[in-house]
């Protein structure tokens, strides 16, 4: 499987002439600056070094942990086969996913 993680939108244009090619199976885009820890989805910072800490904290997270996929993790695993059924089941995607709402853009 040929992945690749974009963030923000600086080098779009070269990962689509790869999806284009064929030399990519998966794209995630996180248009936000350091993915969705820096998103809209999270509180509102009062400065810059808030979102840049937020990120080395998750990403610190992240790379220390001995289960680094959400499939792998037993808590998951427990939870789909006992009330989701399957990842993408119809009650996982109506739990699970979010809909997304048009925001002002904010100026820290």
């Amino acid at each position: 499987l040929r992945v690749a993680v974009v963030n923000g939108l600086g080098n779009i244009d070269e990962v689509i002439e790869k999806a284009k090619r064929g030399d990519l199976d998966f794209v995630e885009v996180m248009a936000c600056p350091g993915g969705c820890s820096g998103g809209g989805g999270q509180p509102i910072p009062t400065n810059s070094k808030i979102v840049s800490e937020r990120i080395n904290a998750l990403y610190s997270i992240d790379s220390s942990s001995s289960v680094r996929e959400s499939l792998e993790n037993p808590i998951v695993r427990k939870v789909y086969s006992e009330f989701l059924e399957s990842p993408n089941s119809e009650i996982a995607e109506k739990l699970l996913h979010t809909r997304f709402t048009p925001r002002k853009p904010y100026n820290i």
